[in-house]
């Protein structure tokens, strides 16, 4: 039994159907308000999913620039944590919800505006003005 390859041209392809791509909040800049015990968790939950960083400052008055990369909630505040990285430091780092008085998200999101549909647009938008060797380049990270 031989397999079939199907061939395409490239306009076949680039008419086929885009899937959409997920919508994301736009988080940069938030101070969400923490009155309630709901209202640190679900931002916290905001904060891992973030691709930037958050300035997170304790009821101690410390102001702490991080990275979250993990986190657990538990049956308490007490008992719930979050992981983070600080640009000073290489080690992983870990924080009670009880400790948390305030959150900013103060560091620049890095998948804001990284749609797929985006890129097909810009590229189809090169393409017609009549460049060559287009091809997907990674942004800088400053």
């Amino acid at each position: 039994m031989t397999a079939e390859v199907l061939k395409y041209t490239r306009e076949q392809v680039e008419s086929m159907e885009l899937a959409p791509g997920a919508e994301h909040e736009k988080l940069e800049g938030w101070v969400p308000a923490l009155a309630r015990e709901e209202d640190l968790r679900a931002a916290l939950e905001k904060a891992f999913d973030y691709r930037g960083d958050v300035t997170i400052t304790l009821k101690s008055g410390e102001r702490i620039e991080a990275y979250i990369f993990n986190r657990h909630s538990g049956a308490t505040l007490a008992d719930s944590h979050v992981q983070y990285f600080t640009p000073n430091a290489p080690e992983k780092r870990s924080i009670s919800y009880a400790e948390i008085a305030r959150l900013e998200f103060t560091g620049k999101d890095r998948a804001a505006g990284k749609h797929w549909e985006d890129w097909v647009k810009a590229y189809n938008e090169k393409k017609a003005a009549g460049e060559k060797d287009i091809a997907l380049h990674p942004d800088t990270l400053e």
